[in-house]
């Protein structure tokens, strides 16, 4: 059947390719990133047929990259490196990236070192290079959507290894998009997904660490194009999740997201005092007051930006300012301030 495409499609069709699969870089010599091949083609051939996008936009023959970071979970360290990846907005620092490696290195103590687990994941085409530090170290990164889809999963059986705790965080989720309800999920981090982090040293903790953990149970590729507006002023702790152009005939909701992390040495509370609070006394701390008024302001900022970039979106919009690792509270702003 022959179809005469509108340009605006061709150009839709271009966008999202451009947004799940581009992004590789193998050379410190060139500016320009390139599509992965493959999955270029698995859209290409959907899209051929039916002049339609495909619904998982991951080829099942690439799902074996979930291995690669199956092992880099393994192996000491790795499960460190994974989360730092995504607590640095999906980029590592490495001094070098090995020219070759092989079964006897993955076999030795040379696996342990950040060297090898950095090399390992650029060469099986999950991390890529994004440029060099001031100090000539190289920087790597998660290449594109994709990619961001398997660290995403992997991080999730990291954190949540039960799988009745991973079936009620997600369904929590999706109560966030399905119906503008943050409450449950709210409650699943204070009650069950913080007690992960009680044995992990946060010292460092901020809120991207805070993002990670929500972003492992929000992420989803089938109905949004997740955390992809760099571009538009956005500070690198929001999550945006805007509804793909093929899936707005659903009722689900765009959802944004201000995330603030407030740490307990800076209230002057202990964990255990932390946790007695009650929701409205958690919510008179000053520096909670702070941050979600600060918040507010942020994401209503930034929401007005997206309603004009894309003009259609049913979006719901949220401050969650998380205490420690310890309790949790959110705002749900209206569309316009009155």
């Amino acid at each position: 059947m022959n179809v005469v495409l509108k340009k605006g499609k061709i150009k839709e069709a271009l966008n999202l390719m451009q947004t799940y699969y581009n992004g590789y870089t193998f050379s410190h010599s060139v500016d320009e990133s390139v599509y992965n091949p493959t999955l270029a083609i698995y859209f290409l051939e959907q899209f051929e047929k039916s002049c339609t996008y495909p619904r998982e936009m991951l080829d099942t023959n690439l799902a074996v990259d979930d291995a690669k970071l199956e092992y880099i979970a393994q192996v000491p360290r790795g499960r460190d490196l994974l989360m730092s990846l995504m607590e640095k907005d999906q980029q590592v620092v490495a001094s070098s990236i090995s020219k070759r490696f092989g079964i006897k290195d993955m076999l030795t103590d040379k696996s342990r070192d950040n060297t090898f687990l950095v090399s390992f994941l650029y060469y099986f085409g999950v991390l890529t290079i994004a440029g060099d530090t001031e100090d000539m170290e190289v920087i790597l990164k998660v290449p594109n959507l994709v990619m961001l889809g398997l660290y995403v999963e992997r991080i999730q059986k990291m954190l949540l290894p039960e799988p009745d705790d991973r079936d009620d965080g997600r369904d929590a989720a999706k109560l966030v998009y399905q119906k503008g309800d943050m409450a449950p999920l709210c409650r699943f981090m204070e009650e069950r997904y913080f007690k992960v982090f009680h044995n992990r040293d946060y010292r460092w903790a901020n809120e991207l660490t805070l993002k990670t953990a929500f972003l492992t149970l929000l992420y989803n590729d089938i109905i949004y194009i997740m955390d992809s507006e760099k571009e538009i002023d956005r500070r690198y702790a929001d999550l945006t999740m805007i509804i793909r152009p093929d899936k707005r005939y659903g009722k689900v909701f765009d959802v944004l997201i201000e995330f603030k992390f407030v740490k307990l040495k800076d209230v002057g509370i202990s964990a255990e005092q932390a946790r007695e609070l009650s929701e409205d006394e958690l919510r008179q701390i000053s520096e909670i007051v702070k941050q979600m008024e600060d918040g507010e302001k942020q994401v209503q900022e930034y929401g007005e930006k997206l309603e004009q970039r894309h003009g259609n979106l049913r979006l719901q919009k949220f401050v969650v300012v998380a205490l420690g690792f310890e309790r949790v509270c959110f705002s749900k702003l209206s569309l316009k301030r009155s």
